[in-house]
């Protein structure tokens, strides 16, 4: 005797070799013998084989009208044996046979949407209008899998369906793994054995190496466009007195965003007064303004070769800016100091009106304004140039300033390697297109001007940290514990030393135009300035605030986004720099495993033949191919280019920075190996 039952969703067929109340012991075609539950036992049999009987009832089941089925179904609950009677009997009386019975099981149980199962071989045919909502379901996922297969067919021969186009970076980078696009691009790199990302260059849908890592960029951090709503600029209310003094800022010509200036004051007295004046954009704009909104979502302003975007509107900005030619509202800190000794004898802070005269630009000062230039003004002060006897002594500052910084660091800041200007020759200011001819010259870090400006910067930005801890008014701070390897620079609430800048405190403040933490330590600078020591009630921000936490916590991702795609893109310029002036080999440094650091060019890559090589040593390397959308450049040591390597050079957080840069694959959302899933799965986007 045999029997044939259910297991797990399956039917086999097995002989009976025991039988009690509620279980059989079967024996299967391959020897395997089970123990079957009573219940699970649908048909008993003589013959055919087992085997025999399920390979006829499959046969026979696909030839069963499922429609046709449905309407001979009775609207009761019924089991498999009356519905083969019903539907292959001529004579209602007589059973079906055993076929016939083992092809209505199979395929009852195949259809659930016509027929729900409703026990052991016991089924309940679907209402009309269930039906009708899961045959069209049905239908459309049958529509999707042809659509699938279709889009993919169209990548592998060279051409890029419109949707997939529209969705690339979201198919690349941030998948719906269910959607059509995603499985179509999946299915169109295993047919053709081809990468995605290769894939999707080959059939165009990426349009240039420069749009996919500017438009990733803005998928990523932009995903409602770089547009800004309708904002309208609120005036200062406060009545602000205008400052006796004659104010100068220090910028490279493309900043509009100029935040803050410079003023000097009792020159030759004994006692000098340096004003360091910030605009003021915090006494307009107030926390939880739609202007404020628009800077808590944008956090600080995106910098890039020949393009930027800005924190704030430019008609916001132009409002606030310190504009020459204006008096300009700002939070402005007076350090009075020893003419001779600079010590610093008392700061105080004001709001008020400054006076702008003039907006100094480093591209186009920095050849007058030189070492020689200011050693020399020490013996003979210089005559007949703007602003020259102010700069010298705001020179002489800077260097004491820095030289005392470096006594609490415990060693010198070094400043061994240039900064790296892009010019692109791109006349109309507008987003670049990645074609654009590049020119890359170098300014060397902490050249006077630079030098000037950063002292004053990191002397208001210490001073602000301790006046705002001395009120008990928290603000956002950069710390870091000590100088030892590995000991990152933190952002917290609290006021800590920076052990790399030699400070006691250190609250950025002096950029609120294009950073948002700035923005936010100006509201709480003006707490204390209008309210002294009752700043703690008035202050925005209170002790403890959650606000804060979560500022810092979306201000630490986005600058870190911001400035990865500025490293990245400014690789890419470098990339199509020597691509455009034809340059195939290069002088570089070794520093870190087999890398190098090109001389001359803002260039990190790998060279063969630079493993093992002492950090320090000087090599020719000649360069291989480039690909822009990685980003990737490979090298080749031919020639060492000197006998000893100077490895006196302490190594940095700089290099490790360096060492990331060194472009490799990148990484997609996309899995070609994952296993395929049932068309079920599959689903629009939107």
């Amino acid at each position: 005797m045999f029997v044939l039952f259910e297991e797990a969703g399956k039917f086999l067929a097995g002989r009976i070799l025991s039988e009690a109340d509620s279980s059989l012991q079967v024996e299967l075609d391959s020897g395997k013998r089970v123990k079957v539950k009573a219940v699970n036992a649908l048909l008993k049999f003589e013959k055919p084989s087992p085997a025999e009987l399920i390979a006829a009832g499959q046969k026979l089941s696909a030839d069963i009208e499922l429609e046709l089925a449905w309407e001979f179904a009775s609207e009761e609950e019924f089991g498999f044996a009356d519905l083969a009677r019903d539907y292959f009997s001529a004579d209602p009386s007589k059973p079906a046979s055993l076929e016939q019975q083992a092809a209505a099981l199979f395929r009852l149980f195949e259809a659930p949407h016509y027929f729900r199962r409703a026990g052991k071989g016991r089924f309940k045919k679907a209402p009309a209008e269930i039906l009708q909502l899961a045959l069209a379901a049905i239908e459309k996922k049958k529509q999707l899998a042809l659509q699938i297969t279709a889009w993919a067919e169209a990548l592998a021969q060279g051409d890029c369906p419109e949707p997939i186009r529209e969705q690339l970076y979201k198919i690349l980078f941030k998948p719906d793994k269910n959607s059509a696009e995603y499985k179509a691009v999946v299915e169109a790199s295993r047919n053709t054995h081809t990468a995605p990302l290769d894939l999707l260059q080959k059939s165009g849908a990426i349009a240039s190496p420069y749009q996919f890592h500017w438009k990733r960029f803005l998928f990523e951090n932009f995903p409602k466009g770089t547009g800004f709503p309708a904002l309208q600029a609120p005036e200062i209310r406060d009545e602000l007195p205008l400052a006796n003094v004659q104010a100068f800022s220090i910028d490279d010509s493309a900043t509009t965003e100029i935040d803050d200036a410079l003023s000097v004051q009792g020159l030759g007295s004994g006692t000098i007064t340096l004003g360091i004046h910030i605009a003021a954009p915090g006494l307009a704009v107030l926390p939880g303004s739609p202007i404020d909104a628009v800077g808590r979502t944008r956090l600080s302003t995106v910098y890039m070769p020949g393009y930027k975007v800005t924190m704030l509107p430019d008609e916001i900005v132009q409002s606030y800016t310190l504009q020459e030619g204006r008096n300009c509202p700002s939070l402005s800190l007076y350090v009075t100091l020893d003419e001779t000794t600079l010590e610093i004898k008392e700061s105080v802070t004001r709001l008020e009106q400054v006076p702008i005269v003039s907006n100094l630009r480093h591209d186009k000062l920095d050849s007058t304004f030189t070492e020689a230039f200011f050693e020399a003004a020490q013996t003979s002060p210089p005559v007949g140039v703007q602003w020259g006897v102010e700069l010298t002594f705001l020179h002489r500052l800077a260097k004491h300033l820095k030289a005392q910084r470096e006594i609490v660091r415990g060693k010198p800041e070094n400043f061994n390697r240039p900064d790296y200007n892009f010019k692109l020759d791109n006349p109309t200011g507008g987003e670049p297109q990645g074609n654009e001819i590049v020119s890359i010259t170098t300014r060397q870090r902490g050249a006077p001007l630079d030098l000037i400006v950063a002292e004053a910067m990191i002397l208001a930005n210490s001073t602000w940290g301790l006046w705002l801890a001395e009120h008990g008014v928290p603000g956002i701070y950069r710390s870091q514990a000590s100088m030892a390897p590995g000991v990152k620079v933190r952002m917290g609430t609290k006021s800590l030393p920076h052990a790399g800048l030699g400070v006691k405190s250190y609250a950025w403040s002096t950029s609120p135009l294009r950073r948002y933490t700035d923005l936010v330590n100006q509201w709480q600078i003006i707490a204390c300035a209008k309210h002294g020591r009752t700043a703690a009630l008035a202050a925005p921000f209170k002790p403890k605030d959650a606000e804060l936490f979560s500022i810092i916590s979306g201000f630490d991702a986005a600058y870190s986004a911001y400035n990865g795609f500025q490293a990245g893109i400014e690789r890419y310029w470098t990339l199509k720099y020597l691509q455009q002036n034809n340059i195939t080999e290069l002088t570089a440094t070794a520093f870190k495993d087999n890398l190098v650091r090109a001389d001359e060019l803002p260039l990190v890559l790998p060279a063969v033949g630079a493993q093992g090589l002492p950090r320090g040593a000087r090599v020719r390397v000649r360069l291989g191919e480039i690909d822009e959308i990685t980003l990737n450049i490979t090298g080749a040591v031919i020639e060492r280019l000197d006998v000893i390597a100077d490895e006196s050079a302490d190594v940095t957080e700089e290099d490790d920075d360096d060492a990331g840069m060194a472009a490799g694959p990148i990484s997609i959302a996309v899995d070609v190996d994952e296993p395929a899933t049932d068309a079920a799965a599959v689903s629009t986007t939107g």
